[in-house]
């Protein structure tokens, strides 16, 4: 039996939230499975993936082969990595300490770079809120100043033409 980690769609037509399962490769995308594995929900945002990070990692060791999809999801959560570090203890390149180590340096460069990313993209859309409410206000600015203009215009042509006497 292949077993393969995969994701299994739930949800109504155009609001799918899928399970992360490990099923026989045989078996249908949404039919039996072995285990649940966890969920990966992409209508939120951020994105939203609960794992059980443990059994995911038994089951990578075990041979389960994961889909594309699974594959980049699994490495973001470090998944793969942890079992890459699990092999290495088994075959003596390094100790258990060695790996959680690494594992945890790993980690902490991961979430450095994705807070500094969020910042990033934070900042660059508060400047870009900025940029709009200045342009949107000048432009406000500038027709309030073409509307009195124009009034004032009329009224200096209302005041300057006399008025002919009706009959």
């Amino acid at each position: 039996m292949a077993a393969i980690i995969r994701l299994s769609r739930h949800g109504k037509k155009g609001q799918a939230f899928y399970h992360i399962v490990v099923a026989d490769s045989r078996f249908a995308r949404d039919a039996r499975f072995i285990e649940k594995l966890g969920t990966y929900n992409p209508r939120t945002n951020p994105i939203t993936v609960n794992i059980k990070f443990d059994n995911a990692v038994a089951w990578i060791q075990k041979g389960a082969k994961p889909s594309d999809t699974m594959r980049s999801i699994l490495s973001h959560k470090g998944v793969m990595y942890k079992a890459h570090l699990q092999n290495g203890v088994k075959k003596g390149v390094f100790t258990q300490e060695q790996a959680d180590v690494k594992f945890a340096k790993w980690m902490t460069e991961k979430d450095v770079k994705t807070s500094s990313t969020k910042n990033l993209v934070e900042t660059s859309r508060k400047d870009a809120y900025k940029k709009r409410i200045a342009s949107e206000s000048a432009s406000r600015e500038n027709r309030t100043a073409k509307r009195k203009a124009k009034a004032e215009t009329v009224a200096s042509a209302a005041e300057s033409t006399p008025e002919e006497p009706q009959a």
